[in-house]
């Protein structure tokens, strides 16, 4: 039976105010400032760099077809399509993506300030908070948005997943808490259904929708679920049917999200759900305590029971007192729901085995913790808990501005997950191919050496190679180049890997065939075509190379090795000033590439300018300084003339 509703308090409106709206623009916007030039990170390589399908926006079914291959886009078609948007305005310069990611999450927190003041003066609540529910509604929306939890899902680019679903779904609870309001307005239930169908080719999570929104409507506006059935059916059968868009998107992408989705053989079921009990009160943890907050926790997962009774036993107390609260104390038992039923497509008995946990699947139930500490300060009174949430909202603040430092380059930030996780594999790994891409091979080196010692997988054997390569260590690379070739023979690049290696050897025809058969398994793979065209080239194969190279740069035409491999066929053909200019794009793409400073270095001495000839390969030798041609050349022009001191 429906408890009788109390009449919702309106603000007549003339006298709304706008501040609350622009102080938390303006916070979030001052708490991530410092982000906007963060590089690209990570999975932001495949679902951003290397994705095809955002390169344009007509016809439509292009970006709203992500690429079948595992990636974080895969079977999220409304992410796809944003980053199409940022393609379009920008292409692939960083801050655009990371301006998107930031206007996305103060959208959200802006939805949550509306759900949460909405609800602090609906029909079961309102008498109860009055006018103090806007404060609290405020402070809660700021220290949810402020919260250093928060950065991974807005300063990592490819975390636009969770940012986007959230902001989905806290427009589907506003919309609906709008309908409830005003039972005869046409438009809200369509904001509802429409921001459910988005939020359902976001992310998966959001198969939890409409079960919250049931929740959310027998708790604060029915007040009985056959009351929220009987008043509001249609909407709720309306947000359920939109589930279905998951399950069609989960088939056209088939298998490929294997690993993301259920389908990893590695970890069990059970193994799985051991880790979610040490996850769970990490979460937990982070949420009262942030530090240290690690952008990527490995896959390991917990084998043995004897490892979480603890953590199992808290989870277990705390979903009984959640069942026992949704009976007893609704209101107090939403929170709990919001926090477990939100987690439960990532935190259960399903594997996503490549992360066994993220800090950025925190970033809805985030809010459930903030609010039970809210309404924890507001039992202290109103002043004394408008001090302290004013000091816990400025110390978050303060803590996301410190964290963000951390994001100033892929150098620093995985050098702070290995400190954090040193036995993170994968956390080696990409420190290691931040160090090569930075041009610090030596450095690269150990690092790969201790991914390899944990765990000897396809892709740090194949990086170890190139690193080794690289340094002029090519017999000690070939061993690592074709054990990756042996793990994985169906992989592209380890098979460009090792042409490359092949090539570095002398051994020119089988790095030709091994370039080949990568170009062979992935068409779009713009590395190994200019490695292919500069090994072509080595052989007097010049128009092959070219076509290979220019074939390169169509797929990425901000690719720095296909631009300075292009130069060197130019060079053999002769034509100087088209060398020279491919060699200055490649060093503008990466600062860090030695090779191609040496390069230009050589054609500026072809061309008679000596002086930049000589600036060129100072460079390259300070990038890298085992460089012996460069080295060479250098001692050669810069020694006295005629012998003469």
């Amino acid at each position: 039976m429906s408890v009788p509703a109390a009449p919702s308090p309106r603000v007549p409106a003339g006298r709304r105010r706008w501040w609350p709206v622009l102080l938390l623009v303006a916070a979030g916007v001052a708490a991530y400032a410092n982000s906007l030039t963060t590089p690209f990170l990570f999975d932001d390589f495949f679902s951003i760099q290397r994705n095809p399908t955002i390169r344009q926006l007509w016809p439509l079914g292009v970006p709203l077809s992500p690429p079948a291959d595992g990636s974080s886009v895969d079977g999220r078609p409304i992410v796809n399509l944003s980053f199409a948007l940022n393609h379009a305005a920008g292409g692939f310069a960083e801050p655009g993506y990371h301006l998107a990611n930031l206007a996305i999450h103060l959208a959200a927190a802006l939805a949550l300030y509306g759900v949460v003041r909405r609800t602090l003066a609906g029909p079961r609540l309102g008498a109860r908070f009055g006018a103090e529910g806007e404060w609290l509604a405020l402070g809660i929306a700021l220290g949810w948005m402020l919260h250093p939890l928060q950065t991974e899902s807005v300063t990592f680019v490819v975390q636009r997943t969770e940012s986007l679903l959230g902001l989905f779904y806290l427009l589907t609870l506003y919309a609906f808490a709008r309908a409830a309001e005003a039972p005869a307005a046409r438009g809200w239930p369509v904001v509802a259904v429409a921001s459910c169908l988005l939020g359902m080719g976001t992310k998966e999570v959001m198969v939890t929708a409409p079960l919250i929104v049931l929740l959310f409507d027998r708790t604060y506006f029915a007040g009985t679920f056959g009351a929220a059935w009987k008043e509001r059916r249609g909407l709720h059968v309306a947000l359920a049917v939109t589930m279905a868009v998951v399950g069609w998107l989960a088939v056209r992408s088939g298998a490929s999200r294997g690993n993301g989705a259920g389908g990893a053989e590695a970890v069990t079921s059970w193994h799985y759900l051991l880790t979610q009990a040490k996850a769970l009160v990490l979460y937990v943890r982070l949420a009262l305590w942030p530090h240290p907050l690690v952008v990527d926790y490995g896959t390991s997962v917990v084998t043995s029971l004897g490892e979480v009774v603890v953590p199992g036993l808290l989870v277990l107390t705390a979903l009984g007192a959640t069942a026992w609260a949704l009976v007893r104390r609704p209101a107090v038992g939403f929170l709990g729901a919001w926090f477990f039923v939100i987690l439960a497509p990532s935190s259960s008995v399903v594997p996503l085995a490549t992360q066994t946990m993220a800090e950025h699947r925190m970033y809805l139930p985030l809010a459930a913790i903030v609010v039970a500490l809210a309404l924890l300060m507001r039992r202290l009174g109103a002043r004394t808990a408008a001090i302290a949430g004013a000091g816990l909202v400025a110390l978050w603040g303060g803590l996301t501005v410190w964290r963000n430092h951390d994001y100033r380059s892929s150098v620093a930030i995985w050098e702070q997950t290995v400190r954090y996780q040193p036995n993170n594999e994968r956390a080696h790994n990409n420190l290691g191919q931040a160090l090569y891409q930075a041009g610090r091979l030596a450095e690269a080196v150990p690092e790969l050496q201790a991914a390899l010692a944990i765990r000897p997988t396809v892709e740090v054997h194949g990086l170890l190679s190139l690193t080794l390569a690289a340094l002029g260590r090519a017999p000690e690379a070939l061993p690592h180049a074709r054990e990756a070739v042996r793990l994985n023979p169906a992989a592209a690049p380890v098979h460009e890997a090792l042409g490359r290696v092949l090539a570095d050897l002398g051994q020119l025809e089988p790095s030709a065939r091994e370039l080949q058969e990568a170009v062979r398994l992935d068409p779009a793979l713009a590395e190994a075509r200019a490695s292919l065209g500069l090994v072509l080239a080595r052989l007097g194969r010049l128009a092959e190379a070219r076509g290979q190279l220019e074939a390169a740069l169509n797929l990425e035409p901000d690719n720095p090795m296909a631009h300075g491999n292009l130069g060197s066929v130019f060079f053999q053909m002769g034509n100087l000033d088209e060398a020279a200019r491919q060699y200055e794009q490649a060093v503008r793409l990466n600062p860090a590439y030695a090779e191609a400073y040496f390069n230009l270095g050589m054609t500026r001495e072809e061309q008679g300018r000596t002086g930049d000839a000589v600036r060129q390969l100072q460079r390259a030798l300070e990038l890298q300084p085992d460089l012996a041609p460069a080295r060479e050349l250098l001692r050669s022009l810069q020694a006295p003339v005629g012998g003469q001191p």
